[in-house]
């Protein structure tokens, strides 16, 4: 009945937005709660207006899964064009994104096979095997060789990201607020990294440079690297980014990087003002070794 269609959640965030309609991508919004207002995801809430809104009051922010209902309703609809459906989701330690879409996926037990897999990850981090997953599909691979090959992928995805302030993962349940509050009295601009689908504060430093210094070095643990990408907060590049990139052209001057926007999920957890690394290191130059 066709080939492997690829579902996601808004949090995959592509470096290029056209793969999404290249690939015929079908995008399930995640609701966010700014403040007394609640938005969906891409339909009526984008960065720059997340940004607006957040940035200067500090609102409150919370992400919130997809319903069962709205997988059951998409995954109802491409069950007319194909009965094998990958269902590639925002880690499970974050939100209840991948639960509904598990359950929504019994609805059509019988009539259409639907595999929800935890990426583990989140935003350009998703995004990236998504993109590897519909590109598989394209070229004619079976449902099970396309899982197969994600699941082989979520091990090289590497995420990195320097905030100003834990409150945001506070407010998402993600972080206590012991840990919060003494971040905030140390002044310190803790790091965080996505470990077994889970944001794990680690290293802290006090001051931008230094901040800049563990994203370098954390880029120079890879042997080898296949997708570099920068993330900011702004849609223009940032004096930071550009100084961030600079270093890395010195250090790889055959490295490429691309610089994105985050978009308003990501913000959500790690708030409005952080940068952040994501690396998908590529497996074959291992095998090369």
């Amino acid at each position: 009945m066709g080939k492997v269609r690829i579902v996601t959640d808004s949090s995959a965030h592509f470096p290029d937005p056209a793969v999404i309609n290249r690939y015929k991508i079908q995008v399930v919004p995640l609701t966010i709660h700014l403040g007394k207002h609640t938005f969906r995801e891409g339909v009526d809430l984008d960065a720059d207006t997340f940004f607006q809104l957040a940035e200067p009051d500090r609102l409150s922010a919370r992400l919130s899964a997809p319903s069962v209902e709205d997988f059951a309703s998409v995954y109802s609809r491409l069950n007319r064009e194909t009965d094998q459906i990958l269902s590639l989701h925002i880690s499970r330690q974050i939100t209840d994104t991948w639960d509904h879409a598990l359950i929504a996926s019994r609805t059509l037990l019988g009539r259409c096979e639907i595999i929800p897999v935890d990426s583990m990850t989140t935003s350009v981090g998703l995004a990236l095997l998504v993109e590897i997953a519909a590109q598989a599909a394209e070229k004619g691979a079976s449902l099970d060789e396309v899982v197969r090959l994600v699941r082989a992928m979520i091990p090289h995805i590497y995420s990195i990201f320097f905030v100003e302030s834990l409150d945001y993962l506070r407010q998402n349940g993600l972080l206590s607020e012991a840990q919060s509050i003494l971040g905030t009295m140390l002044s310190i601009k803790p790091f965080l990294t996505i470990e077994e689908g889970e944001l794990i504060p680690m290293e802290k430093v006090r001051t931008q440079a230094q901040a800049m210094d563990k994203l370098v070095e954390f880029v120079t643990e890879f042997a080898s690297i296949g997708r570099l990408v920068i993330l900011q907060s702004s849609a223009y590049p940032t004096q930071q980014t550009r100084i961030l990139q600079e270093r890395l052209e010195a250090e790889f001057p055959r490295l490429e990087s691309t610089v994105v926007m985050y978009g308003p999920s990501l913000a959500a957890i790690i708030g409005p003002d952080a940068l952040g690394i994501v690396v998908l290191e590529d497996p074959d130059a291992e095998d090369d070794d």
